[in-house]
């Protein structure tokens, strides 16, 4: 399958094929002229520069803060509320996005704009960071990169995600992933997310698994959830992550075990939430803090 043209990523969205979610074809040729490169979404940045490629990268998204040289770059805009303006200002020659960002509108302009563009696929699993990994290797034709940095993430993270394979069920904990507390009602997380693929990976049973997203919850539902273990994200990821002070004193979390016990514990949203590079290092430190193993 050739890499993804922009032909074909103007056709699919007028086709209606790239909504919200913006989803496209995988891209397996490298790009024309990755000399100018424009990166949108955390994981795909730090991939870039974890392949060497780094020097190539002239503008980057606002979810983009890792490794620290990246900060120094033009911030094109948050990945969902990307403008045409924002991103042909750095005049790139090709863009690395991943799946998801746009509005699509904005993604229709950069195919008549003569830049090479392709989407990446977003997996939030083992085999998603690897999927990921491959991908822009190929992109940037540094395969041989590629295969090195996957089989250093697979030796730093396979050993992890075994053992909490292997957990007995009785012995697994239950979590419930806390977006935020806005208006004192639990914003929390059920599949299909990234919290979701951190729950799972860390040998724990998501307590809101009945449901999609994210969504707000009654204090009924936080109740009758009963997590062991809380999960927030870290305080660097904006001013609206609760404190624990917050989870203290959020009636229907005070009632839970996790909130009895306070076992409560934090999520890099860089390292670990965009499953990128570091996934393994972030996922043993966090398997290691709830179970002690």
């Amino acid at each position: 399958m050739k890499a993804i043209s922009s032909a074909l990523v103007k056709a699919l969205l007028l086709a209606g094929m790239l909504l919200a979610g913006v989803t496209a074809a995988k891209a397996l040729e490298p790009l024309e002229d990755p000399s100018r490169l424009v990166t949108i979404g955390g994981s795909v940045t730090e991939i870039v520069y974890a392949l060497g490629a780094g020097d190539s990268v002239i503008g980057r998204d606002t979810t983009s803060t890792y490794p620290p040289e990246a900060l120094s770059l033009p911030d094109i805009g948050y990945m969902r509320q990307l403008s045409p303006e924002g991103i042909l200002s750095v005049n790139p020659s090709a863009i690395i996005t991943i799946e998801g960002a746009g509005p699509p509108e904005t993604m229709e302009v950069m195919t008549t704009a003569n830049v090479d563009l392709a989407f990446v696929p977003e997996d939030y699993s083992r085999d998603g960071i690897l999927e990921k990994v491959a991908m822009i290797g190929t992109l940037l034709g540094r395969e041989d990169d590629a295969k090195q940095l996957a089989d250093e993430i697979t030796a730093e993270l396979d050993p992890v995600l075994a053992e909490n394979a292997a957990r007995a069920p009785d012995e697994r904990k239950s979590a419930i992933f806390i977006l935020s507390l806005r208006g004192g009602k639990v914003m929390g997380s059920g599949t299909g997310t990234a919290a979701n693929g951190v729950i799972e990976a860390a040998g724990l049973e998501n307590a809101f698994g009945d449901f999609e997203g994210y969504k707000t919850l009654s204090d009924e539902a936080v109740i009758e959830a009963a997590p062991d273990v809380i999960l927030l994200m870290d305080g660097a990821a904006g001013n609206h992550v609760p404190t624990n002070e917050d989870v203290a004193g959020q009636p229907a979390l005070a009632l839970t075990p996790a909130g009895e016990s306070m076992a409560i514990y934090r999520i890099d949203p860089v390292g670990m939430m965009n499953f990128g590079p570091r996934f393994g290092e972030n996922l043993a430190a966090l398997t290691t803090e709830i179970y002690g193993d």
